[in-house]
């Protein structure tokens, strides 16, 4: 079905004059026409088409999704302050009593609110693809002089009309009251069975008839090793079996291949986007590569009316993968083998009941091989504990599976795969098959699932990571839908939301993350205080963090804001990067180690500024400062320290207070634990010590040199070579005697963890200055003696007087 028709039908009627004008689009581009009869395209005319896509379209149905949004949040808001207006219960008391109708028309009012949000997530999501589509059409008939779908992606990820963040914060909202107003009617089933409303952020799932909730992210590579040594702390990787770890002995993650169904209408894929309640997915998947004959599962999630999703599985050989999908094979033997080995009666219904499930879902919906996904995977969890399972996939890439085009089909028709990738072993990237039929991801994903008690508490560490700046957020994200969505855009006429988030830097900065996180939990922490008031329970608390879950710690970066603010700044607290402090974790009672790094504060011990400069040009000549950029840079914080304690002293009254539970720490986290230094620094400088000693036995053999060349010319001697080679003799044992001190100094220094400076530079500049002052004079005598030299000889001459006679002269004029 053409997209045009597809907007036709789904348009929603009180919004027919919002929608893109995709008509007018096509024929401003003249799409209608054959090429052959095409009129030349002119600058003109795409400037024509640019104006009315950019400026009229895509201005009119961002500004009308914005508008509506804020319509909508004025209504949720109105609707939570009526909800606040009920009666109110006191915890362990009976609730009061409640008008029913009032109620009722509360849950109406809401009704029409959630089903107007789904209408707009609905308009969003249609106007989102056409803007793609007709760029695509541009690109393509228009695309030998001007390319406009980059520019369009662009436009597109600035306005957050397909995004889920303008939604979430409703939702949210909308969940708590309905539960809010399903207790009071004392609904059965309301809520989600936990015994709190459902997180429109996470999908309920059941595995094995536990419970969980599943939270999915990205992670961008350059966080993707942050990520997994944050939760390597927590979490043992696990190893899911013996097959999965045969690769390369265990030593590499396992990779992992989906083979998902659906058919040539896309129905499965359409229904899994717009979140239907009878949504079901069918995939084949095996652990690493089919020619080492895995275990190969065929599974089915289903879509349950609350929401909840739950999978169904058996275990099929590969000889009889295409019998089962055409038909002709119903796992017989499998269940004449369960019944010879005595398995329980209901075991071998339940079996037998799951075969017939789906092999009737792939009949009736004619289901075949349609898109591969091929993942690396690492799992954590600990063993015996499924509380808390983490998984990682990495490597992400989609490979076209079907045979929608008869003349070119990517799969063999006959067979259930593709030979020429299980044949040849192939892996990623690749490389080796047609590159228009591999989509290759460009983040990793992560998933959270958690199996959480009445109270849908989670641990701490968890909490902080799901909100960190490592992984942005994406709720519903479907490697299915996902890998449909970007291999067959030309087939399908709805994209995903997240797909304009791939055209972004998914990257954050640390800070922005934890204030957007603890607002939005504070947020969520009122509205739910609201409803366990009305209820008499309590069903959410908030404590703010005392730090952001990468361990960059937000309070010393606001304490040091306000000191730069003319604020003075009580203390720091020792969370930063740079060394580990361990604390409890307060929901487990488990150890949570944090990264740390301490920075000076006003509770550390002070030193007098002579003494940080001590050993330095400085403590030489007052006037001058050391050179090294780290002694400038501590020299600046030395003096925003002394006016920060200036004006402490002046205001005590006015200084911070610690946040409740904080302490001043007595000790700098860099100066607690054993001492630990790496050989190199050692090394270092004792090497620096060898290159003094090395000086001082050059110049003292040069010195010994010179003086005994001075005192051996006839009887006399030179005096000045001798003065010199003295001279450099004291200059030698200087060096020797300075070189010791310094490496001594040093030791004391490494080993007291000091933050003194290391460059002592008096030494240097005393051997410098003699050297120099023995070239200068040198060169000073030197130039004397030979224009003395030189005078006498030819005043001499003149006078009659013979060569010899004037050297003589010479030599006592000397």
């Amino acid at each position: 079905m053409r997209f045009g028709k597809t907007l036709r039908q789904s348009v929603y009627p009180p919004w027919a004059d919002k929608y893109i004008d995709y008509a007018k689009l096509k024929s401003i581009l003249r799409e209608d026409k054959p090429e052959d009869e095409d009129e030349p395209w002119t600058e003109d005319d795409e400037k024509r088409f640019c104006d009315e896509i950019f400026n009229v379209q895509l201005e009119k149905v961002a500004k009308f999704q914005a508008e509506k949004v804020q319509d909508l949040r004025q209504r949720v808001d109105s609707a939570f302050e009526k909800l606040k207006e009920l009666p109110t219960a006191e915890e362990g008391k009976p609730k009061p009593e409640t008008d029913p109708k009032r109620l009722k028309d509360l849950e109406a009012e809401l009704d029409t609110i959630t089903n107007e949000i789904k209408e707009l997530q609905k308009y969003s999501n249609l106007n989102y693809t056409g803007f793609l589509k007709i760029v695509k059409k541009h690109d393509r008939k228009r695309g030998d002089r001007y390319k406009i779908r980059p520019m369009m992606m662009v436009s597109l990820s600035k306005r957050p009309f397909n995004s889920e963040q303008a939604y979430r914060p409703l939702l949210n909202k909308l969940s708590l009251m309905y539960f809010a107003i399903r207790q009071q009617l004392e609904e059965p089933g309301s809520g989600d069975g936990y015994g709190y409303p459902i997180d429109p952020d996470s999908q309920p799932e059941i595995h094995n008839g536990e419970r969980y909730t599943a939270h999915k992210f990205w992670v961008h590579p350059d966080n993707l090793l942050e990520v997994k040594t944050y939760i390597l702390r927590r979490l043992p990787a696990l190893v899911y079996s013996e097959q999965s770890a045969k690769e390369a002995d265990g030593q590499q993650d396992p990779t992992i291949t989906s083979l998902y169904f659906d058919n040539h209408r896309f129905d499965l894929y359409l229904k899994k986007l717009e979140q239907k309640t009878e949504a079901s997915s069918l995939r084949l998947r095996w652990y690493g590569q089919l020619s080492s004959r895995p275990d190969i599962f065929l599974e089915q999630k289903m879509v349950h009316d609350n929401g909840s999703s739950e999978e169904r599985k058996f275990v099929i050989k590969e000889k009889y993968i295409k019998p089962f999908l055409d038909g002709e094979y119903k796992m017989e033997k499998s269940v004449q083998k369960m019944e010879r080995t005595g398995r329980k009666p209901e075991e071998v219904a339940e079996f037998k009941s799951t075969v017939d499930t789906i092999h009737d879902f792939i009949r009736i919906n004619k289901l075949e091989p349609l898109i591969r996904a091929n993942y690396k995977r690492t799992a954590f969890q600990k063993p015996g504990d499924d509380r808390v399972r983490i998984s990682i996939d990495t490597d992400i890439a989609f490979i076209r599976e079907d045979t929608l085009d008869r003349d070119r089909p990517c799969r063999d028709p006959k067979s259930w795969h593709r030979s020429d990738i299980d044949n040849s072993n192939m892996t990623y990237p690749f490389n080796n098959i047609n590159q228009s039929e591999v989509s290759r991801f460009p983040y990793a994903v992560l998933e959270i699932k958690l199996r959480e008690d009445n109270r849908g508490k989670r641990p701490s560490w968890i909490q902080e990571l799901m909100g960190s700046h490592l992984v942005h957020q994406c709720p519903r994200f479907s490697k299915f839908v996902h890998g449909t969505a970007s291999l067959f855009e030309d087939y399908v006429n709805r994209l995903p939301f997240w797909l304009s988030d791939l055209d972004t830097d998914i990257r954050k900065d640390p800070q922005v993350a934890f204030e957007e996180e603890e607002s939005r939990r504070a947020q969520r922490a009122e509205n739910e205080q609201v409803v366990g008031s009305l209820l008499g329970t309590k069903v959410g608390s908030y404590k703010p963090s005392r730090s952001s879950p990468v361990a960059k710690s937000y309070l010393a970066e606001r304490a040091a804001a306000d000191a730069s603010a003319q604020t003075p700044k009580s203390a720091t607290f020792p969370h930063h990067r740079g060394s580990t402090a361990t604390q409890t974790d307060e929901e487990t009672g488990e150890p949570s180690t944090r990264n740390d790094e301490p920075e000076p504060s006003q509770g550390a011990p002070s030193q007098p500024r002579s003494s940080l400069n001590y050993g330095t040009l400085s403590s030489v000549f007052p006037g001058f400062s050391s050179l090294s950029k780290y002694a400038r840079a501590k020299q600046a914080r030395e003096v925003g320290r002394r006016d920060s304690r200036a004006s402490t002293s002046s205001s005590a009254a006015s200084q911070q207070q610690l946040p409740p539970g904080v302490e001043e720490p007595t000790e700098w986290i860099k100066n607690a634990g054993p001492l630990q230094i790496e050989p190199k620094v050692w090394l270092a400088n004792e090497r620096t010590f060898l290159r003094w000693q090395h000086i001082c036995v050059l110049l003292g053999g040069l010195a010994v040199s010179l003086y005994s060349a001075g005192g051996g010319r006839s009887g006399g001697g030179d005096r000045l070579a001798q003065a010199v080679g003295a001279g450099l003799v004291g200059v030698a044992v200087f060096a020797g005697c300075w070189s010791y001190w310094v490496v001594i100094r040093r030791r004391e220094m490494i080993v007291q963890r000091s933050g003194k400076d290391f460059d002592f530079l008096f030494g240097p500049l005393v051997v410098s200055l003699a050297l120099g002052v023995a070239l200068v004079v040198n060169f000073v005598f030197a130039y004397r003696r030979a224009f003395a030299k030189d005078v006498l000889g030819d005043t001499m001459s003149m006078m009659g007087v013979n060569e010899s006679m004037a050297g003589e002269m010479g030599e006592l004029r000397l």
